[in-house]
């Protein structure tokens, strides 16, 4: 098992904005694989996004990397930067959600695979013991689900734009068939909703479907 960051970003474009214009942003952050040491990079239009609260993301990028160091120097690289700056005017919202994880399965999502992003708002005044709570119950999850093929958790240490969602979780399955049958265990995501509904603020529930390979090359 190595450890790896998980990086995601979500990105909600204005409603005028042409579908010209949101292709180029996609070719644009698909472009940014390039970059070295990336290990795995792909961005598109969300599949659905559920939330609590009014968050409506319509696209999402998700990378990984090696260490912090190499998503600071991607962060900061020329590439990203003109990416950013030449798309940020479809930008209605972001958020940004970085974490360390264990992962030992291929570091690639591959094309067709669907993934479910969660990401949890705590209350305030948590103490350590109740987010350590919280951590052990996302840590189970993927026992409960054996179509997950995937899964990684952890603390967002994000810098900004985090919009105090503090944890996050990304299960990967095959396809769609397999993210409908998660949400049809009615019984098991219900004991997992019973077991954190005390703990949590607000949460926000994306599912991506990863474009085909030579979107992301």
């Amino acid at each position: 098992m190595s450890q790896i960051i998980e990086h995601i970003v979500l990105i909600k474009v204005k409603d005028d904005s042409s579908p010209s214009k949101i292709n180029s942003m996609v070719d644009g952050l698909n472009s940014l694989i390039s970059i070295d040491n990336v290990l795995h990079l792909s961005s598109g239009p969300t599949y659905k996004t559920k939330s609590t609260s009014s968050f409506n993301f319509t696209h999402m990028v998700h990378g990984r990397f090696k260490s912090k160091e190499d998503l600071e120097n991607y962060l900061g690289h020329s590439e990203h930067s003109r990416v950013v700056n030449e798309t940020m005017e479809l930008y209605e919202d972001v958020m940004l959600v970085d974490w360390v994880a264990d992962l030992n399965e291929p570091l690639v999502v591959p094309s067709g695979a669907v993934i479910r992003l969660s990401l949890l708002k705590l209350k305030e005044g948590l103490v350590e013991c109740e987010k350590t709570e919280v951590l052990k119950v996302i840590g189970g999850i993927k026992d409960h689900f054996g179509s997950i093929k995937q899964f990684t958790f952890g603390e967002n240490f994000a810098p900004a734009k985090t919009n105090g969602f503090s944890i996050a979780s990304l299960a990967v399955v095959p396809g769609l068939s397999e993210l409908e049958a998660l949400d049809l265990n009615e019984e098991v995501v219900k004991e997992q909703k019973e077991k954190l509904k005390d703990f949590l603020e607000n949460v926000i529930i994306v599912d991506y479907v990863v474009p085909p390979a030579e979107k992301t090359a």
